[in-house]
């Protein structure tokens, strides 16, 4: 059986191979053009050495000088002996352009604009190589802004990895460049281009309880690992909190409590900052978090939001005394043209 192995790299290129029966991970990225760091090829020098963050493998023979008990108990394996048993996420002590590649490059035409908020729209785009793209939920791409040569903006899909097309959230925000085409200009069957994936924010194996965190279009990521889980039956439970500025910033509730119906042990809750909002919560996300969310620290916690967010709730966490096992994080800000993720 073939397994699908991505390779992620120091600087978030992520690229996928496919690794036939009895062949190692080494030798699938080699057959790939991918050149990962390799030396002895036999399991003695450890210089291929990488971590596994998802999934399960045989991982071959080898001496302990390059690899020891320790390294492996902590999910360390060596490409040039590892053999998937499913597909792979594997963190390569090294850069895609030391690996001789770089993030692929996909276009295809624009499907749909939905204006989902005065504050908010969603885009949907039909690639002409769908097959071609495998991403992990929760990365991004750097879409070109068209019109404007050599102006990228970088966003999440919204999107799960299985969807046919891809979508992705921006929020409008006044003089911004992909905001300006989106408000203005764009119409279906326009080409849009972009690189990717990328990033190190993705949803890894629900090993334990997961807390999701979205401020504003930061919910895109975690939809599309929301969307990764659904009608599935995943192990632990899941909730999501997601906060927003203004009730005009509200998006996506209907999607959500969808989602709700379709995972088993998912939830979510959301607040407005805005003291005049209608929502039943009003203020930051911090306010909503619980005994019961937060088990004294044994979860996993995704939060995508921007700067000031992130260090908000780990100054919160710290004050409340509780360390997550695992704590993934997205930080994003305002283009100097006023785009916004």
């Amino acid at each position: 059986m073939t397994f699908q192995v991505a390779l992620n790299f120091e600087d978030g290129v992520t690229r996928f191979v496919p690794c036939g029966p009895g062949e190692t991970v080494a030798e699938a990225s080699y057959r790939s053009r991918i050149n990962i760091p390799l030396d002895c090829r036999d399991g003695a020098c450890g210089t291929c050495k990488a971590r596994c963050v998802s999934g399960d493998y045989d991982g071959g023979d080898y001496i302990e000088d390059a690899l020891s008990d320790e390294e492996a108990a902590a999910g360390f394996a060596l490409p040039c002996q590892m053999m998937p048993e499913s597909d792979l996420v594997l963190e390569i002590a090294a850069t895609s352009e030391s690996a001789k590649t770089a993030a692929a490059s996909h276009g295809g035409a624009l499907t749909e604009v939905r204006r989902l908020s005065p504050s908010t729209v969603a885009f949907t785009v039909e690639l002409d190589d769908r097959d071609q793209l495998a991403f992990l939920p929760g990365q991004y791409v750097n879409v070109a802004v068209p019109g404007l040569d050599g102006v990228t903006r970088s966003y999440s899909f919204s999107s799960g990895p299985a969807e046919k097309s891809v979508s992705f959230l921006v929020r409008i925000t006044a003089g911004g460049a992909m905001s300006g085409y989106l408000a203005d200009r764009a119409e279906v069957g326009d080409r849009l281009e972009f690189t990717g994936p990328m990033g190190t924010f993705y949803l890894r194996s629900l090993a334990r309880p997961a807390l999701l965190l979205a401020g504003g279009t930061g919910l895109a990521p975690l939809l599309s690992m929301l969307d990764g889980l659904a009608d599935t039956e995943p192990a632990h439970p899941i909730h999501l909190i997601y906060g927003v500025t203004t009730d005009q910033d509200l998006v996506e509730l209907d999607r959500l409590h969808d989602l709700a119906a379709r995972i088993p042990g998912f939830t979510f809750d959301w607040c407005v900052a805005d003291e005049a909002s209608t929502a039943v919560h009003k203020g930051y996300v911090t306010g909503l978090f619980t005994p019961e969310n937060l088990r004294g620290g044994d979860l996993d916690v995704y939060l995508c939001g921007p700067p000031p967010m992130v260090e908000a709730v780990r100054g919160h966490l710290a004050e409340q005394g509780v360390t997550p096992v695992n704590f993934y994080t997205e930080k994003f800000t305002v283009a100097a043209t006023g785009d916004d993720r």
